[in-house]
């Protein structure tokens, strides 16, 4: 089973407890299917796995290393949060989403020049004047370029939410855009998500989204 980690305690090392909850078999495809909720990352080395996820203002990044297959996803629901130390809910935050999973990756043996990035999500699928979607797209690829790290492939922002499918050992991503009645679902379960976030302080304040 791979590495996953939801949101890490004081950088403990990850167990496979999200895993474990969210793993399933899909007999008609004879491949594990693994769920990637808000918050979570997960890094594996099984090529029968493929990490799924459902984005709308959220973004995931897909990152593997194509010379030994392993790989893995983030799932973040806002850009950036403050202060140094990590927390239980700390890869909500895009920063430290993708500095836990490029770090799990190269402590796995994939040296940061081969890494293969691809970026998804960021739509504006809330009625919201903060367009938090916008700036978790615009966050992702800022980070890419401050650190150095070519993105391979990219779609992100518009109005639709979207389901990936990402497979770490051969790099194939299989994106669907949702439908109207399902972005619905989607936004509502995102404010949701995000009040509860807004119950657990943690270092640093975040605007998360307007009237």
């Amino acid at each position: 089973m791979g590495i996953a980690v939801q949101a890490q305690t004081d950088g403990a090392a990850g167990d496979n407890i999200a895993a474990a909850r969210h793993r399933f078999y899909d007999t008609a495809n004879s491949q594990w299917l693994v769920k990637i909720f808000p918050g979570e990352f997960y890094v594996t080395p099984k090529s029968d796995e493929v990490l799924v996820t459902v984005l709308g203002s959220c973004v995931s990044a897909c990152i593997r290393d194509p010379r030994t297959g392993i790989g893995g996803m983030n799932h973040f629901m806002l850009p950036q949060g403050d202060g140094g130390s990590w927390d239980g809910q700390s890869t909500r935050y895009g920063n430290f989403a993708m500095e836990k999973l490029i770090n799990e990756l190269i402590k796995n043996g994939c040296p940061r020049e081969r890494m293969e990035i691809k970026v998804f999500g960021g739509g504006n699928v809330i009625d919201s004047s903060s367009a938090i979607g916008s700036k978790n797209a615009e966050f992702v690829m800022n980070f890419l370029n401050s650190e150095g790290l070519k993105c391979a492939a990219q779609d992100l922002g518009g109005l639709h939410p979207r389901r990936i499918q990402y497979q770490p050992s051969t790099g194939k991503v299989v994106r669907r855009l949702l439908q109207v009645n399902e972005s619905v679902l989607i936004a509502r379960e995102e404010k949701n998500y995000a009040s509860r976030l807004t119950s657990k302080p943690t270092a640093g304040d975040i605007e998360l989204f307007g009237d």
